[in-house]
């Protein structure tokens, strides 16, 4: 235990948005300082600079190598997601600070979010619902078919944990499955394709599920939703920095490609305006992982982590 340890706690600050039941526990747990962003630069949080051996913070949040400088003593970085992209990797491997996130607890919710924009943006259930509401059905009778999922191939890339979920409820549907990873699996029976472009080509829904950082940023460029093609889906339950925002919003404009579900954007909860008034795009405000169940694992996970490495044992999901 630090010598500057208060009442045995270590202290943490913890960036918001987490539960506030999560907060709770940790306020047991940790002598914590909580700030709604990693821009905040109280007096709390500085005059307790030195103090601050831990970070507890959403995936999404921009912990760098500027922030983590400022706290000389910081050992451990706690994300609360599977993502882990907005931290500082490279100067925390070079400085011993541990990066750690929790997987697996929020698999099954991601995945079903994204086979619900699936059937949100083939079916057109977010339209179908606008069409009540307008008195449309009344006034004008049935609305526009919609697409069947059923026969349809849904290229997934980065057929990880999440991918791999979500292909069993894709197949579920009646879809046939292709994938493009950093590299071929031998565990799958599903077909392979050596790049996006390739895999676009290929299907009529490409779903994103790989992870952001700088390997995938802009991985889906105009090129890739020109192979996607005017019949073809997008749906981002990944990152929004996998995306080229400005080619998507060409694509949707133009009908380059048919539609697409998205649950991130690149900065967040900024979305590009000119989204609002498409019809052919269902929006979301990153919910994959929101249910109470599975926030509230992820929550737990994210202070085990913590508190196993201010134990002095390995934390449970380092990743490094």
């Amino acid at each position: 235990m630090n010598s500057d340890a208060r009442g045995g706690k270590q202290c943490v600050l913890l960036i918001e948005p987490i539960p506030s039941w999560i907060v709770d526990r940790a306020r047991e747990e940790f002598d914590l300082i909580v700030v709604s962003h990693e821009s905040d630069r109280s007096p709390e949080v500085m005059e307790n600079l030195d103090r601050i051996r831990g970070i507890a913070m959403p995936g999404f949040a921009k912990v760098d190598a500027e922030m983590m400088k400022l706290m000389p003593n910081l050992e451990i970085v706690a994300c609360f997601g599977v993502g882990y992209d907005g931290a500082d990797t490279a100067y925390a491997a070079e400085h011993g600070i541990a990066i750690t996130n929790t997987p697996e607890v929020l698999t099954d919710c991601v995945a079903d979010l994204g086979m619900g924009l699936i059937l949100a943006t083939l079916r057109g259930m977010v339209d179908g619902d606008r069409y009540v509401r307008a008195g449309r059905w009344v006034n004008e009778g049935i609305m526009d078919l919609t697409n069947s999922p059923r026969g349809r191939c849904l290229g997934i890339v980065g057929l990880g944990r999440i991918g791999l979920e979500l292909a069993k409820r894709a197949e579920v549907f009646g879809m046939t499955i292709a994938y493009y990873n950093r590299s071929e699996r031998d565990d799958v029976p599903y077909p392979y394709y050596p790049n996006a472009v390739a895999l676009a080509g290929a299907c009529d829904v490409l779903a994103l599920t790989c992870p952001g950082g700088e390997a995938t940023q802009n991985l889906i460029n105009g090129d890739v939703l020109a192979a996607l093609g005017a019949k073809g889906y997008l749906i981002n339950i990944a990152r929004g920095s996998v995306v080229d925002e400005a080619a998507l919003v060409a694509a949707l404009s133009d009908n380059t490609i048919a539609g697409a579900g998205l649950d991130v954007f690149a900065d967040e909860p900024n979305v590009p305006e000119a989204l609002f008034p498409l019809g052919n795009v269902v929006l979301q405000p990153h919910q994959a992982s929101a249910t109470i169940e599975t926030r509230t694992a992820m929550g737990n996970l994210t202070i085990d982590n913590l508190a196993a490495h201010f134990a002095g044992r390995p934390p449970p999901n380092q990743v490094v």
